[in-house]
């Protein structure tokens, strides 16, 4: 079991030209996405919630991140199939509209909402996919225009099949954990849940699985806001003697810290066999499967008592 707090390599904002379909994604940069708007546009969707009214890029449309969560038992789990489609339906996304996402961009964490909806629509069968990266924050910080005014999609008739090509469920994980799978286990979470100092509210256990590698969500990062680079993540994959040849779970309290880490992994590094633990430690916690770094009952309410 190991446990990485490298910082991040390098930090660089991909793609400054064009948004040829071919070209298109896992990143965009603003003044790339700013320069598409005047051509064959992508649909933009803005996940930021509330925040969409106080300011947007022009021509956005409002796809909260909760659109795309769970219930606040277990947040990570999946929408149901057929709730996903009517969603995306409403938003107007197509398989043909290139899509770009959009957070606020104001932390490391923040990321993770963009990740997660874009593995969930990536699952759904979408091919054309962005982030925009460093989010709301680096397209203020580049004086880009802003609109206020409600944007109004054209509902779509998408009809999605949801993937399980990059999804590790709690039987898989469990598999994995006897031994009866061979996948390498990465813990998103910062230290103190890994180590089991702190829990997820949601959570029956702190804890981590066993043999799970502590690699946290923050340290593709440099400055908290621009998620670095595919050669940089490559190189950071290779620090962390984290093998390309060899299937990687992510997970983390809710899968959302997760999908940073397989957003990394997969699209920016390139690795092709990682996937995403949605249900994460809340939703194993709940189960009887091992755990490991769980303290006693003791220790657990010194922990719940004593900051971390």
């Amino acid at each position: 079991m190991k446990f990485f707090t490298i910082a991040a390599l390098a930090v660089a904002i991909y793609g400054t030209a064009g948004l040829a379909q071919n070209d298109f994604g896992p990143l965009i940069a603003p003044d790339a996405l700013n320069a598409g708007l005047s051509g064959n546009a992508p649909l933009i969707l803005d996940i930021r919630g509330d925040a969409f009214a106080e300011g947007h890029i022009p021509g956005a449309v409002s796809a909260p991140y909760s659109a795309f969560r769970g219930p606040a038992e277990n947040p990570g789990q999946l929408v149901p199939e057929d709730q996903l489609e009517a969603t995306l339906q409403s938003l107007g996304v197509t398989f043909e509209q290139p899509v770009a996402i959009v957070h606020e961009g104001n932390s490391d964490t923040d990321f993770g909402a963009a990740a997660r909806v874009y593995w969930t629509l990536k699952s759904s069968g979408l091919t054309q996919l962005a982030i925009l990266n460093g989010g709301m924050t680096a397209w203020e910080a580049a004086n880009l225009p802003l609109d206020t005014a409600a944007s109004q999609p054209v509902p779509s008739a998408i009809d999605i099949t949801f993937s399980d090509e990059w999804l590790a469920d709690t039987d898989d994980v469990a598999a994995a954990v006897r031994g009866d799978r061979d996948a390498v286990l990465v813990d998103a979470r910062p230290a103190s849940f890994f180590e089991g100092r702190e829990a997820h509210g949601a959570a029956e256990r702190p804890g981590t699985l066993p043999g799970a590698q502590n690699v946290t969500h923050s340290v593709w990062f440099e400055d908290g806001n621009a998620i670095m680079d595919s050669a940089g993540a490559s190189k950071l994959m290779t620090t962390l003697g984290l093998r390309d040849d060899a299937e990687i779970v992510s997970f983390c309290n809710t899968g959302h810290w997760a999908a940073t880490d397989w957003f990394a992994m997969s699209e920016l590094a390139g690795v092709p066999n990682v996937k995403l633990y949605p249900d994460s430690m809340v939703g194993y916690s709940k189960t009887d499967n091992e755990m490991e770094n769980v303290p006693g009952l003791f220790q657990n309410l010194m922990n719940k008592i004593t900051p971390n």
